[in-house]
């Protein structure tokens, strides 16, 4: 796996950081208007930072769960969206009332429990992978 610079490192670290602070806060309904957008800027930044880290050796597997791990950055910024929608409710727009409770409102949580299990099970199995090579 290609290293991350110092710098590259501090915003990954940083985009952690906002990422929780932003869904703990959403979670327990305290100023989530204002710390949605804070976990979707740490959620970009992470995603960001993460999508930079390359592999360039040939092993498959590492290939795929590379591959699971994007897409666990996609469950996150798909929860940052739905996390701003919930308080800003730029969605409810396009929809009727109930289809937008029934599919949208709060559904941020799904996405953010689906990204957090792949990025787990993907680091876990990369790292495994790596210390075989």
């Amino acid at each position: 796996m290609r290293q991350l610079s110092r710098i590259e490192t501090v915003v990954f670290l940083v985009g952690g950081i906002l990422m929780a602070i932003g869904a703990g806060c959403c979670a327990f309904l305290w100023h989530g208007d204002v710390f949605a957008w804070v976990y979707l800027l740490g959620a970009v930044l992470f995603v960001a930072m993460q999508a930079r880290q390359r592999y360039e050796g040939s092993n498959p597997t590492v290939k795929r769960l590379r591959r699971i791990m994007l897409a666990s950055g996609v469950f996150f910024i798909l929860a940052g969206v739905l996390m701003v929608d919930t308080h800003m409710h730029f969605i409810a727009r396009f929809m009727t009332y109930h289809n937008y409770i029934a599919y949208v409102y709060n559904k941020w949580v799904m996405f953010l429990l689906a990204g957090a299990i792949l990025q787990m099970y993907s680091t876990h199995r990369i790292s495994n992978e790596l210390q075989k090579d």
